[in-house]
């Protein structure tokens, strides 16, 4: 089963923990993003969607006055780089979310969208589907997809050989 690793941003799009989640609401439609880390100095400390702002906003928070930590989920969900593209998708199933923060040695390291697990998704499969193809043909998929050419010659027709 194919690992995250390879799928994970590591340049995550990021605000201070301060900025508002009106700022928030802002990067991520400027950015066409639906999610953004939160940053603490240098360190990120957690990750907010844009569900995550909705449901603030539903609580009756001002956006424009509310800092974006007070968005962020009491319990983040959290996945490892090494985790399956499986372990991804229920996690993600399990928090009714789109984005996992990913947490490598206890700092967050990058953040995985359920648009990345369907890409990883779709290149396990076609990597699958060309090694099926390649043993249906004996290994010479390269070989048998060039035209053939014969080894005989024909005689235009109506004339024979002498």
């Amino acid at each position: 089963m194919a690992r995250i690793e390879n799928h994970v941003v590591r340049t995550v799009v990021s605000l201070d923990e301060n900025a508002t989640c009106a700022q928030a609401a802002r990067l991520m439609a400027e950015r066409g993003i639906g999610s953004v880390g939160v940053r603490r100095g240098a360190k990120l400390v957690g990750l907010v969607t844009e569900r995550d702002l909705l449901a603030a906003v539903g609580r009756g928070a001002d956006p424009e006055r509310t800092a974006v930590a007070r968005a962020v989920p009491i319990q983040l969900p959290v996945v490892s780089p090494s985790a399956s593209e499986r372990e991804a998708a229920d996690l993600m199933r399990a928090h009714h979310t789109r984005h996992l923060a990913v947490v490598e040695a206890g700092e967050m390291v990058g953040v995985i969208s359920l648009l990345d697990l369907v890409e990883l998704v779709v290149e396990d499969k076609q990597w699958s589907i060309d090694q099926l193809e390649s043993y249906i043909r004996g290994g010479r998929a390269e070989q048998l997809s060039a035209p053939l050419r014969t080894v005989f010659t024909h005689a235009p027709t109506g004339e024979l050989a002498a």
